[in-house]
């Protein structure tokens, strides 16, 4: 039998404290879990430089006066070079409409963190066939707790507290993740749902790759027509 290949770093320990970056696709690439929708027009983008994005447009200038002229409708004299005009070009900002399933993968998402004490999750999103986040395991959360908790106590018995609670790895944080909510899928009639068999993980080792990764995230539905788990794009 062909061993699997693991998409885990050799030798590097998954239960340490640590930022994490993790991809999860529906199996087959399945787009069940909601659709992607446009929420209006959103933000606009000023062109001051009309030429710039026309570079066949004609160099004659056309004064303010055009601008009320109807014949300035006419697609040949509108794609001439309007000196000192700004246009707002409107640019069309995207949400996931998530439906029953999505909402149970959205949901045990944050039962991850309310099950896990010591997991964070910094940012997430919940796509038609995918789920991007970035968790963080920090122990410290566990010591915090249980200084607060029982501030008579001694260093040694918050060891003891601290040792009775096993930190799990990203491989079963996201198989807990993954089991929970195929069974929740499950249970309201989508018995055929499962996940990608393995998951994509990055450790997260600096601040810039921290901020890229979680802008990434927050886009991710602006960016869906041309997402590669897109299996329309």
């Amino acid at each position: 039998m062909k061993k699997r290949k693991s998409n885990r770093l050799k030798g590097y320990d998954y239960s340490k404290n640590n930022l994490y970056f993790v991809t999860n696709c529906v199996k087959n690439n399945l787009c069940c879990l909601g659709c992607v929708i446009p929420v209006g027009t959103g933000r606009d983008l000023s062109v001051h430089n009309p030429e710039i994005h026309n570079p066949e447009i004609h160099n004659r200038e056309i004064d303010n006066r055009e601008i009320d002229n109807p014949e300035f409708c006419n697609s040949e004299i509108y794609n001439r070079e309007i000196d000192n005009t700004e246009f707002h070009i409107p640019v069309m900002e995207y949400i996931v409409e998530l439906n029953a399933y999505g909402l149970i993968v959205d949901e045990k998402i944050n039962w991850l963190m309310r099950q896990y004490e010591y997991v964070s999750i910094h940012n997430y999103v919940v796509m038609p066939n995918h789920f991007h986040l970035i968790l963080e395991i920090d122990s410290m959360r566990l010591k915090n707790k249980f200084s607060e908790g029982d501030s008579e106590g001694t260093s040694r018995d918050l060891s003891v507290q601290q040792e009775d609670i096993k930190i799990k790895s990203l491989s079963s944080l996201m198989g807990a993740l993954k089991t929970t909510s195929s069974n929740a899928i499950h249970n309201v009639g989508f018995e055929e749902f499962a996940w990608h068999r393995s998951f994509h993980d990055h450790i997260i080792r600096d601040e810039k790759s921290y901020h890229n990764i979680f802008n990434y995230i927050s886009n991710n539905p602006n960016k869906w027509h041309e997402d590669r788990f897109n299996n329309k794009s």
